[in-house]
């Protein structure tokens, strides 16, 4: 008689924000490709908050254009796209995705997780760069091509850079934390794994000079809000969203950055 041997499951934690999620697959090169993708935030040892199992298929029943979509029924999660579908119960913390083998399906789903935990939390992903320097963190909020790319080119040697994409923002007693994240943009680097209390939050605009000016506590919401990244449409959980940008502002100093491309800026940044 015949044994047929199992494939073997390589298991990659990857820990963001001090909370470590289990990817669990069968291809050893797909394995390798995560580890490479987050350098830094692979094998942590934080204890697994959530495990998903990863099968490498395109997914069923999708649109190959179809943007993103997070659902929620009866407490298990649903997050599609045209690359990848995923189930999750965060009761069980186990989940399962199915995805084409490329590094953003999964980039995706990691983010998604993330902002569901974050938004119970008082915290959130946003759209900015962030670094740290002297201990303390800034965070560089904007659109595409407001700069946060620039800025993050120009640091100094004596600041670590977090992100030059996706800032992970987390409450932390009466403040909050910025967190590394492997979530690289333009610069395609991933960013330090370590954490600081965040110290200012720079609006981004672009001009002939480089000057700080004070940004009203409306506008300073709206901008938030607006780069804050966030898929679902739970009106409870779009609800501790808005809260959690009305709180931050109340808590954190915001401002409007304008700058000139080049490295002198940074000694605005205090």
């Amino acid at each position: 008689m015949v044994q047929l041997t199992a494939p073997a499951s390589h298991a990659v934690p990857v820990e963001v924000g001090g909370m470590t999620v289990l990817l669990r697959t069968d291809d050893s090169d797909f394995a390798r490709m995560l580890q490479d993708r987050y350098v830094g935030f692979a094998g942590s040892p934080i204890p697994p908050a959530f495990e998903f199992d990863v099968e490498l298929a395109a997914p069923r029943g999708v649109d190959p254009d179809a943007d993103v979509e997070v659902r929620c029924e009866h407490g298990r999660w649903s997050f599609c796209r045209g690359d990848f579908h995923a189930d999750w119960d965060p009761r069980t913390r186990r989940g399962r995705i199915r995805q084409t083998a490329n590094p953003y399906s999964i980039d995706a789903v990691l983010r998604i997780v993330h902002t569901l935990v974050l938004a119970r939390e008082g915290g959130f992903l946003l759209h900015s760069a962030s670094a740290m320097r002297d201990g303390r963190a800034f965070l560089f909020s904007g659109l595409s091509g407001a700069g946060k790319t620039t800025i993050s080119r120009l640091a100094p040697p004596d600041v670590t850079l977090l992100t030059d994409e996706v800032s992970y923002v987390r409450r932390a007693g009466e403040g909050y934390r910025a967190f590394g994240t492997p979530f690289a943009g333009e610069l395609a680097r991933v960013g330090e794994n370590v954490s600081a209390p965040i110290t200012a939050l720079y609006l981004l605009d672009k001009g002939p000079a480089n000057r700080i000016d004070p940004v009203s506590t409306s506008e300073a919401t709206q901008r938030i809000m607006r780069n804050i990244l966030f898929f679902a449409e739970e009106p409870d959980l779009v609800r501790h969203v808005f809260e959690a940008a009305c709180e931050f502002v109340a808590r954190v100093p915001v401002y409007r950055l304008t700058f000139f491309p080049e490295e002198r800026v940074w000694e605005l940044i205090r």
